[in-house]
């Protein structure tokens, strides 16, 4: 189901789980073992899709630390993170096809 189909009852639902997931992160992190983790993450996917103000917040975070934004949506598998690799695989494979060709390295 898309996110614009949702009913507000559904999303609210959502995004309250959510919050309430990565409250108890905490908790379930003194357990021995990596549950926490899995926690946190499964509470800030149900954030992230439910509401547009956590979407905004943290697009601005990923533009301040690019890193964590690359190994956030790694995490989180999103589609963006996918078409990123794709261009940045098919750039590379682009300038080696043009250094085997014996094209320069930079355009002058």
């Amino acid at each position: 189901m898309s996110r614009s189909r949702k009913s507000p009852a559904v999303r609210i639902t959502l995004l309250v789980t959510g919050f309430l997931l990565i409250l108890a992160t905490p908790l379930v992190g003194i357990i021995p073992g990596p549950g926490g983790i899995f926690v946190f993450a499964a509470g800030l996917v149900l954030v992230l899709q439910n509401s547009k103000w956590a979407r905004k917040r943290f697009a601005r975070l990923k533009r301040r630390w690019p890193r964590f934004g690359h190994y956030s949506d790694m995490a989180l598998r999103r589609r963006s993170f996918r078409q990123r690799q794709q261009r940045a695989k098919e750039a590379a494979m682009a300038t080696a096809e043009a250094e085997l060709l014996g094209f320069p390295a930079e355009p002058r």
